[in-house]
């Protein structure tokens, strides 16, 4: 292992009814806040209420963003940033799923910068300063409540880029699993793809001897699997939804990558379709999985394929051709995908076989477990298609 720093930084009131902690929680960095929501789904499921009556009767002050989408754009980070500006705003509070978190850490930094935000997204400028982030979690897929980064999308340029610093993780989040209750079955599959995806970017690395982390990932993966399967089908089982939500939360809080170099393959290809055709990300995700493992499989990645397959699956590996065990994992993976009732090819979600080409001029990963450029990239899309 490498040398590092364990220190998440988020405060987590974990279970039923900890929304009533949040009050006191703002209160901690001051009374004038930032309120951001997406589409008005938490209006409907009493979740708003439940939120603002907490800051009046604690004499909380707030100004509202809502309508932010569930690729967030920098236009709302800019209209946000005002918000905070023109209202002396202290601290943002998200509630919502992974992309307004998203966009509030963003938020909270674009404030304390003048030019435009999406500067601060592409890193033309640093991020130094950052208004404190509160989260009130409900739909578990980016664990964006207990990390440090984001993605934010920009539809002038067909671009979706992830941004970070220390200073922009959460500084309380509330994970309720009962605030996941009325999440679609389609939006609580590609929920559990996106937690599957953040773990198999760690978990398949280039670098070895990595035991404690890896035995981690095959517990967090045959959790997100088991679960995720049925939440799609029982919406309301409180077991898994707490067992999704935290999983959820595990697989990108960096306890699975401490001390383990980690450049991710799946993502970086995924946001190019999500940032030309606004599809859902963990679909995307779900899609372009197990093309890629089937690429990549070689003689020098079987054995990581043979280990995942006999950890996460159960498979026998005695006595068997070590490809077959490889490919039946592949399938396996599809497997829980299709279960969930997630699309397996791009051309169901809309993407325009007359764009992959763009889309993969923008990819290059040689720091990948498996390195790639846009020619490889260009052949998985196909594969996708």
């Amino acid at each position: 292992m490498y040398n590092f720093t364990y220190d998440i930084g988020t405060v987590v009131h974990f279970g039923k009814g900890q929304i009533e902690k949040l009050p006191e929680a703002v209160l901690q960095y001051g009374k004038k806040a930032l309120l951001c929501y997406g589409g008005g789904s938490i209006k409907k499921n009493g979740i708003y209420d439940a939120v603002t009556q907490g800051f009046s009767q604690a004499g909380i002050q707030w100004v509202e963003l809502s309508g932010i989408d569930p690729n967030p754009r920098v236009t709302s980070v800019a209209e946000g940033a005002k918000l905070c500006r023109d209202n002396d705003v202290e601290v943002v509070v998200a509630v919502g799923g992974g992309s307004t978190i998203d966009c509030a850490k963003a938020i909270a930094c674009a404030t304390f910068y003048q030019g435009d935000p999406w500067d601060l997204i592409t890193q033309k400028a640093p991020i130094t300063k950052a208004l404190p982030v509160l989260s009130v979690l409900t739909l578990s897929a980016t664990g964006s409540e207990m990390d440090c980064g984001g993605v934010i999308s920009n539809l002038e340029t067909n671009d979706k880029i992830g941004f970070g610093a220390p200073m922009l993780r959460p500084k309380v989040s509330i994970l309720d699993p009962e605030y996941t209750f009325s999440v679609s079955k389609y939006q609580t599959a590609a929920g559990t793809a996106d937690i599957i995806s953040h773990i198999l970017e760690v978990y398949f690395s280039r670098e070895t001897d990595f035991y404690l982390n890896d035995r981690l990932c095959e517990a967090l993966l045959k959790t997100a699997m088991h679960f995720g399967r049925i939440a799609v089908e029982e919406p309301q089982n409180y077991v898994a939804r707490a067992n999704l939500m935290w999983t959820s939360s595990l697989a990108i809080n960096d306890l699975i990558s401490y001390g383990k170099g980690c450049a991710w393959s799946c993502h970086p290809m995924e946001h190019e379709l999500s940032a030309f055709f606004d599809i859902t990300h963990g679909v995307g995700l779900a899609i372009l999985t197990p093309a890629w493992m089937e690429y990549i499989l070689s003689d020098v990645t079987v054995d990581k394929f043979v280990e995942y397959g006999v950890n996460v699956f159960d498979l026998r590996s005695e006595g068997k051709d070590r490809y077959d065990v490889a490919r039946e994992a592949i399938d396996a993976t599809r497997q829980v995908f299709v279960e969930m009732g997630i699309p397996t090819r791009l051309s169901e979600v809309g993407i325009a076989r007359e764009s992959l080409s763009a889309m993969a001029q923008k990819v290059d990963l040689p720091d990948a477990y498996v390195p790639l450029g846009p020619s490889d990239v260009l052949k998985i899309y196909e594969m996708c298609f």
